[in-house]
């Protein structure tokens, strides 16, 4: 529950900011960096993609909530895929921070404070789930040692 809460968090700070890069919101909160937000927000990685970064970025953690919420205490061990898709897309996020916490001041000459905090978040999600992962990866891996096709063993069956 924590980690589908952190993941919710990530979501509502990434959609706050993706209603300013549409415009739906005439100014940004950073209490740190000042017009950082506005710069970075409106720089031209911000605009690479059809669609605003920070709107990927809410759905990417919400997805994260939901897989988090699915699968019961056991998922590691009933349904792996669950954990596996959940490790993945905690591990794209993570990724993603570093990536955009190096480009802001290459890019822009300054950072944004809630794009620090969303990062922040998303690597605390990925160290937090590791340990399911890995659990659920040593499981795969002793299923396909007992015979069962790597599809099979992802699904968790016995």
């Amino acid at each position: 529950m924590p980690i589908a809460l952190l993941a919710l968090i990530g979501c509502a700070i990434s959609t706050y900011l993706a209603l300013y890069q549409y415009g739906v919101l005439h100014s940004v909160w950073d209490p740190i960096f000042g017009d950082g937000s506005h710069k970075v927000l409106t720089s031209a990685i911000s605009r690479m993609l059809p669609v605003s970064d920070a709107s990927l970025g809410a759905a990417a953690y919400l997805v994260e909530a939901v897989l988090e919420l699915s699968g019961g205490r056991s998922r590691w061990h009933d349904r792996p895929w669950i954990v596996v898709l959940l490790g993945l897309t905690a591990a794209v996020l993570a990724v993603t921070g570093v990536v955009l916490v190096i480009a802001q001041p290459i890019l822009t000459g300054t950072f944004c404070t809630l794009c620090l905090t969303s990062a922040a978040l998303s690597w605390l999600i990925a160290a937090l789930v590791s340990t399911e992962v890995r659990a659920a990866l040593r499981r795969v891996a002793e299923l396909r040692r007992d015979g069962r096709s790597l599809a099979a063993a992802v699904r968790g069956e016995r």
